[in-house]
């Protein structure tokens, strides 16, 4: 199944200003209309507030493109951290509305130990450069990266987590987020549909990755994503198979934070043959598409 087979191009997990994207939510919805996208998940960290922007300046700029209302929730599952993504979820329902208060207390509350655990290491000033940078959203430790490089503590952004934000680093603060379990419930619970996002990119070995998709499969997940723009080789298709083993649907995204040379809104997202597209859980007849 490739994105050929359709008129439209998918991408369902993309970052905005609201969290650690560098696109505001109106940038992000004519880039990806430049991108010939035609549907769109934004998928913030722990937050959906740019969706209502998001949809604003379509209807505003007349944009032939459809938005999908998502999330990215952070999860810790056998002490890593996991990222499920809900997508098609309403986000007024007050319990996702709750839960996501309480997952940004979490969020500030690390972040301010991030930011005192630098400050002992000698880097002054890094809770107000993060803030600085997160301009009003959610402060995360992309903020705290990013400010590392601008102030010359670190050559690039790789090279910050290598030195002081990965487990074991200066300042890596373990997360206290909620359980896998947790996030599909609430995602539930809001009409969406709960996905597990780039489950190549935890660091798992082959054991430990096939223990993390039945994990999610038996706590009633809905799909994983299977596609990404840049991956390694055969990893689409090893997920694809882990997908139909354990009867999730497959599901596509960029992960897009901002504009780069490798990784861009729509490229290269197509499914492989033998999986079933998560897309066709709200495009089914009488399924409405949650916007907003």
């Amino acid at each position: 199944m490739s994105d050929t087979n359709y008129a439209v191009i998918y991408d369902l997990h993309s970052h905005t200003t609201a969290s650690d994207g560098r696109l505001t939510p109106e940038e992000l919805v004519h880039r990806a209309v430049a991108m010939r996208v035609g549907t769109l998940a934004i998928t913030d960290h722990d937050t959906t507030a740019a969706i209502p922007a998001a949809r604003e300046e379509i209807v505003r700029a007349g944009l032939g493109l459809t938005l999908i209302a998502g999330v990215e929730i952070s999860t810790l599952w056998e002490n890593h951290e996991i990222h499920i993504v809900g997508l098609n979820i309403a986000i007024e329902h007050p319990a996702m509305r709750d839960f996501l208060a309480g997952q940004h207390e979490l969020r500030q509350q690390r972040a301010r130990l991030i930011a005192q655990r630098l400050e002992k290491a000698h880097i002054p000033g890094a809770w107000e450069g993060a803030q600085r940078l997160a301009d009003g959203g959610a402060v995360t430790r992309g903020h705290f990266a990013r400010f590392l490089v601008e102030s010359g503590s670190a050559a690039s952004m790789a090279d910050v987590f290598k030195k002081y934000l990965a487990r074991g680093k200066t300042g890596y603060v373990p997360p206290r987020w909620c359980t896998i379990e947790q996030a599909i419930d609430v995602i539930h619970h809001s009409g969406g549909k709960a996905v597990l996002a780039h489950p190549g990119r935890y660091g798992l070995s082959a054991k430990w990755l096939k223990r993390l998709v039945a994990h999610f499969a038996e706590a009633r997940g809905d799909a994983m994503e299977v596609a990404q723009c840049q991956q390694p080789p055969n990893e689409r298709v090893q997920l694809a198979a882990l997908a139909r083993q354990h009867q999730l649907w497959a599901s596509q995204g960029s992960d897009f934070h901002q504009p780069c040379p490798w990784i861009e809104l729509g490229r290269k997202l197509w499914l492989p043959a033998g999986v079933e597209a998560v897309w066709q859980l709200w495009e089914q007849p009488g399924i409405t598409v949650r916007e907003v």
